[in-house]
């Protein structure tokens, strides 16, 4: 029973160890003053992301119809405008290694309706069409290195994707509204004294429309510039 007691005591001293170094590590990378009281918990950052699946998936015709009669029309989807993710984020930082947050994610994608006859010359054209995507979900965030300049990190947000514009769905809806995932497989921020620059890789995926599962995927690197406060 002893022995199984001095075995108890020395694991509770080692966690008390690793518990005082995490707070002494916590300390330094929030600047807290002397007394302990002021730290640089609170996180904001803008920023953009590419679009990487939407420019493969939503691309110019490469030929057209040249088999049909004269008099037959097509419509083709063309001179497509990408207006790349934008996105917002605060995140709150609850202890060295661990931070709680939310973001706000825009993007937009345009093009043209092209009527072409059997010849695939162009009969006419029409330019307001478009579809975009806000994407609002909860993130989290887990840094596993501190360095008074640079951070590695992880992170994870879960929410949904409101999708909207022009077209319709197949219950004829311009809206429609799926769940939403953004997965940080691997984050670094670089640190001037409240300021910081962040280049993230990972993937944002959205189930689409109620009668077929779309996936979409983007936002596969992120830039983006913030300040802690």
């Amino acid at each position: 029973m002893a022995k199984k007691m001095k075995k108890y005591i020395l694991i509770a001293l080692c966690c008390l160890a690793t518990s005082a170094f995490a707070e002494s590590k916590w300390d330094r990378v929030t600047n807290l003053d002397v007394n302990g009281k002021k730290a640089n918990r609170n996180e904001i950052r803008i920023g953009w992301g590419d679009q990487l699946f939407e420019t493969l998936m939503w691309r110019n015709p490469s030929s057209y119809t040249l088999t049909m009669p004269t008099g037959y029309r097509q419509t083709y989807h063309e001179n497509h405008r990408y207006h790349q993710h934008l996105w917002l984020e605060y995140q709150r930082r609850f202890c060295y290694w661990f931070s709680l947050g939310a973001m706000v994610d825009l993007s937009e994608v345009g093009w043209d309706n092209v009527v072409r006859d059997g010849r695939g010359i162009e009969q006419s054209r029409d330019p307001k069409h478009y579809f975009f995507n806000c994407i609002i979900m909860p993130t989290i965030r887990f840094t596993y290195f501190h360095h008074p300049y640079v951070n590695l990190y992880s992170g994870l947000g879960v929410g949904m994707d409101i999708n909207g514009g022009t077209e319709t769905n197949a219950y004829g809806f311009h809206n429609d509204i799926g769940a939403a995932i953004n997965l940080t497989v691997f984050g670094v921020s670089a640190n001037y004294d409240r300021w910081f620059a962040a280049v993230d890789f990972g993937g944002m995926y959205a189930l689409k429309n109620k009668n077929t599962i779309f996936l979409l995927s983007s936002r596969m690197i992120n830039v983006s510039i913030g300040a802690r406060f």
